[in-house]
C-alpha cells in the first residue's frame, strides 16, 4: 500500500489490542478447570512475548508460530501438565480464531466511516497466522476489509520493539522512515508503545482496565495519548494531527 499523504495511516497491533489472547482460556477449559486454564493462558502469553525479546537479544529468529507453540509447552510444564500432540495442534488452531475485545467492533465501524484514516494491521505474527486470525475470528472477520494491509515482521526477522520492525512498517506502506512522526500505532502492549515512540511514531496506548501508564523503562517515551476504549482513537487522532 502506498500511503495517501492526505490521510493518516494508523497501524493496529493484533494480539492484545484487537484480539484477546486471554480468550484462549475457554479452549483450555476443555482440559482443565477454570483456574488452571486461566493460569496456563496467562503464562502462555507471558512466555510468547518473553521468547521474542530473548531471541532479539541473542540475534536469533524463530517463526512466531513456533514461538507460540513452544511457549504453550512452557506454560503447561510450569503447571505440571502436558497434552497430546493432537490437543496441542487443536489449541494452535484455536489461536487463529481468538475473540476480539468488546470495543473493537464499534471502533472499526467508526474507522470504516472515516475516509481520512487508513488502517493497517502490524503484528509480530507470521503473515499466515495473522491472515488466518483476521479471516477466522468470528468477531474480526466481518471487518477484514477495514484494514487495507497486513504488515508482519517475517522479512525483517526481528520482533517488536526492535527499531527495524517499525521502519519496516513505514517502508511497507510507502512512508519515508525519516518521517515516522506521521505514522500512528495503536496497541494495548506497553512495550510496543515504547518501541514505536523510540522511532518517533505517534502511539496510542489502550488502557482498558484503567490502571494508568506505569512503564518506567524509558520515562521520556510516553504514549502520545491514552484511551480506555478503542472507540476513542478517531477523536484522539483528529485532535492531534500534525
Amino acid at each position: 500500500m502506498t500511503a495517501n499523504t492526505a490521510n493518516t495511516v494508523v497501524a493496529f497491533d493484533l494480539y492484545g489490542t484487537l484480539l484477546s489472547t486471554q480468550s484462549i482460556a475457554k479452549h483450555l477449559e476443555k482440559h482443565y478447570d477454570n483456574a488452571k486454564a486461566q493460569s496456563i493462558s496467562a503464562l502462555w502469553r507471558r512466555y510468547q512475548l518473553e521468547y521474542t525479546w530473548r531471541l532479539n537479544s541473542m540475534g536469533r529468529y524463530e517463526d512466531f508460530s513456533v514461538i507460540t507453540r513452544n511457549s504453550l509447552l512452557h506454560a503447561l510444564a510450569d503447571n505440571n501438565e502436558q497434552l497430546s500432540n493432537d490437543n496441542i495442534e487443536r489449541l494452535m488452531q484455536a489461536y487463529d480464531s481468538l475473540s476480539t475485545f468488546s470495543d473493537v467492533n464499534p471502533a472499526l465501524i467508526n474507522i470504516a466511516a472515516d475516509p481520512t484514516i487508513q488502517a493497517v494491521i502490524f503484528s509480530n505474527g507470521t503473515k499466515t497466522m495473522v491472515t488466518n486470525s483476521v479471516l477466522r475470528s468470528k468477531d474480526l472477520s466481518p471487518h477484514a476489509s477495514v484494514c487495507q494491509e497486513i504488515v508482519t515482521i517475517d522479512e525483517v526477522q526481528q520482533y517488536k520493539p526492535s527499531k527495524a520492525t517499525y521502519e519496516h512498517l513505514a517502508k511497507q506502506i510507502g512512508q519515508d522512515p525519516s518521517q515516522m512522526s506521521k505514522l500512528w500505532l495503536v496497541s494495548g502492549n506497553p512495550f510496543d508503545i515504547v518501541g514505536a515512540r523510540a522511532t518517533g511514531m505517534q502511539a496510542i496506548w489502550v488502557d482498558r482496565v484503567g490502571t494508568g501508564w506505569k512503564d518506567a523503562m524509558a520515562p521520556d517515551l510516553q504514549p502520545t495519548a491514552i484511551v480506555h476504549s478503542l472507540e476513542q482513537i478517531v477523536n484522539e487522532i483528529h485532535s492531534r494531527r500534525l
